[in-house]
């Protein structure tokens, strides 16, 4: 199984950018699983329903988020109405919780398990992902071995904890959250994925793809400034491209993907 995995997909930029490379990122690796993160799809923070519909209409077959997660408050509105769309799975109070924190992807005869994770340092205050990667782990391994996970989190020590510590049970551990690509994919000891952030799909010439003068007028004053993700300007899309073992599910490959602000591939 292939799987392309897209990275925090940011504002109009980021859409477009999905929208005009994907059908070549499917024509030049041809994956059988299509995943992205959109949790800042919606300029910046959060996501809406009409973004979400665009990226299934487009080929994603899942997104997943973040700590932005309810930033836009329509998620309420259409969360618990699809299975292709899930959120952090580690809330203290999960069960009180609207959607989900698993999906799972029908391939042909495969099935691939996507979960979605947040990390907990420097982040809000989520329930233990160790523990509940576990469960997750257990439930997927019912139905498959191929499992996908996106831990959105801001430590790379934490990423690579959680990373080998399921190692060998799940095909990829790819982070998210900090919006630059890592230079360090690998296939673990035991056969499984990981990346510590696969960066951001998004503005190339701004600062984590958002504008770049209220960033440094709030580093320069320490007052609190609102970000915002500009509509117009070079794209960049970052992410990673997968390939696994069809009995086993674990990974036989990683690369990354990036995708410049001049619309070239780099390899």
């Amino acid at each position: 199984m292939k799987i392309l995995f897209i990275g925090d997909v940011s504002g109009k930029i980021g859409q477009k950018m999905v929208k005009d490379y994907l059908p070549r990122l499917r024509q030049r690796y041809k994956p059988q699983a299509v995943i992205l993160n959109g949790e800042n799809a919606a300029d910046g923070r959060g996501i809406t329903e009409q973004i979400f519909k665009n990226f299934l209409t487009q080929g994603v077959d899942c997104v997943t988020m973040g700590n932005h997660t309810w930033a836009n408050y329509e998620i309420y509105d259409f969360i618990e109405d699809t299975d292709r769309l899930i959120r952090p799975a580690n809330y203290p109070n999960n069960e009180m919780v609207p959607g989900k924190g698993i999906s799972y992807i029908q391939i042909n005869e495969q099935v691939l398990a996507v979960i979605n994770l947040s990390g907990r340092t420097y982040m809000a205050d989520y329930a233990d992902p160790f523990r509940i990667g576990d469960e997750l782990i257990a439930e997927a391994k019912k139905h498959t071995n191929h499992i996908f996970i996106d831990i959105h989190a801001e430590v790379t020590s934490e990423k690579k904890a959680l990373g080998l510590y399921f190692d060998g049970r799940v095909s990829a551990v790819i982070g998210t959250h900090t919006h630059v690509q890592t230079n360090d994919e690998q296939i673990l000891p035991a056969g499984t994925a990981f990346l510590t952030d696969a960066g951001m799909t998004g503005y190339y010439d701004g600062i984590l793809g958002m504008s770049k003068e209220t960033i440094i007028q709030r580093f320069r004053t320490q007052l609190p400034a609102r970000f915002t993700a500009p509509e117009t300007g070079r794209g960049q899309l970052n992410g990673c491209i997968i390939e696994t073992d069809n009995k086993t599910g674990l990974a036989k490959s990683i690369k990354t993907i990036r995708i410049d602000g001049d619309s070239l591939f780099m390899d």
